[in-house]
């Protein structure tokens, strides 16, 4: 049993490590094949993070892309390949905004309500997805993808000054007005600058996924749905409703997803908020294997290549090179698994195979010893 609990934890440690030493290696192919130094680039990168504001905004960011990695890892233990978790935390943090923003309530209160508004939203907008996956077979993937256009441009609609928009004198630039100081969470301050006090919140949501994953009777029913729908079902578990509850919960986290920026430096939605962290949420997921400690390490891994890429036009690199590494990173994350998968499966099978010729050994050594 203990060689097998060894084997299984080297398995699941191996698919990262390929992946990530593939992609550094390819990364530095890409490089030298475009003229470029491939050591000089990961130097200055590695210099970057060792500055203190730097690694605050590390922090930060690596807080946001965990949160949104833990929404789509709640999908995939389900088998859900949420797509949708972009357009849901964007939507999420713009209503809630705009709540925010209109109410007037004690400090704990007013966040509360942000954040409350910030879910319901995620989770409405996913659990549209949802009804469609439950009730008529839509896949999800599809669905979510359209579901992000949409949001889009509901956003943009919605956040016109003739709407529930704000134009600030003087700016192009639209926004919601701007939330109260009672409805700013509480930032922990550092030399470098300040890490938002929310950053904790989401790694302690963290703990929250694994332990009701692991030790609920839900999150077996989740798991056990995700595995295979039809014993699922034989064991009681209604395919249709862990459907519905899988994509409404991973909304909820993808409607936090914008709280750490939103509640602790914005304080406003506008059209600079970011793009795109619903997808990088995914390649974290990916990378972290769907484990929440995995996902940790990984959402920090993706802001360190963010936020220390951004300084190297500043010595003569494009500073594109920080979304080399990211993808290839995704492409050597799908390979590399695989590949761990492939010969995990091979090496189960090699095991039974001794196991059974150990069994026929000892057969024939009982038979010829009776004999």
């Amino acid at each position: 049993m203990k060689k097998f609990d060894k084997d299984r934890l080297l398995l699941a440690a191996a698919g990262p490590v390929l992946a990530l030493v593939s992609a550094l290696v390819l990364t530095m192919i890409v490089l030298a094949a475009t003229g470029v130094d491939p050591i000089d680039p990961l130097r200055i990168m590695i210099e970057q993070a060792s500055y203190e504001d730097i690694q605050v905004l590390i922090i930060n960011q690596a807080g946001i892309y965990f949160l949104a990695a833990l929404a789509v890892a709640i999908g995939f233990r389900m088998n859900l390949f949420n797509i949708g978790v972009d357009g849901q935390y964007r939507l999420a943090a713009m209503v809630s905004a705009v709540v925010g923003t209109a109410v007037t309530l004690p400090g704990p209160l007013h966040v509360l309500l942000i954040v409350v508004v910030a879910m319901a939203t995620g989770a409405f907008w996913s659990g549209i997805a949802g009804i469609l996956k439950a009730r008529r077979g839509v896949s999800e993937v599809v669905s979510t993808i359209m579901l992000n256009a949409i949001a889009t441009s509901l956003i943009a609609w919605l956040i016109l000054p003739k709407n529930l928009g704000v134009q600030p004198p003087g700016s192009n630039d639209l926004t919601t007005g701007d939330i109260p100081e009672s409805g700013w969470f509480p930032a922990v301050s550092l030399p470098g600058g300040d890490i938002y006090g929310f950053t904790f919140v989401a790694f302690a949501l963290g703990v929250v996924y694994w332990f009701v994953l692991n030790r609920t009777r839900f999150g077996f029913d989740l798991r056990a749905s995700g595995a295979s729908e039809s014993a699922a079902q034989a064991s009681g578990v209604e395919p249709k409703k862990m459907i519905m509850t899988a994509m409404l919960i991973s909304g909820a986290v993808a409607g936090l997803t914008g709280m750490p920026l939103l509640l602790g430096e914005s304080h406003t939605y506008n059209l600079s908020f970011p793009l795109g962290v619903g997808f990088t949420g995914i390649t974290v997921a990916l990378l972290g294997r769907n484990n929440p400690i995995g996902i940790f390490f990984s959402a920090f891994l993706i802001a360190f290549i963010d936020k220390a890429s951004a300084g190297l036009d500043t010595e003569g690199y494009a500073k594109e090179i920080g979304t080399i590494m990211q993808g290839l990173i995704v492409i050597a994350v799908v390979v590399s698994y695989e590949l761990v998968r492939r010969y995990g499966i091979r090496r189960q099978q090699q095991k039974v195979g001794e196991e059974l010729a150990a069994g026929h050994a000892l057969k024939t050594d009982n038979k010829e010893v009776a004999a």
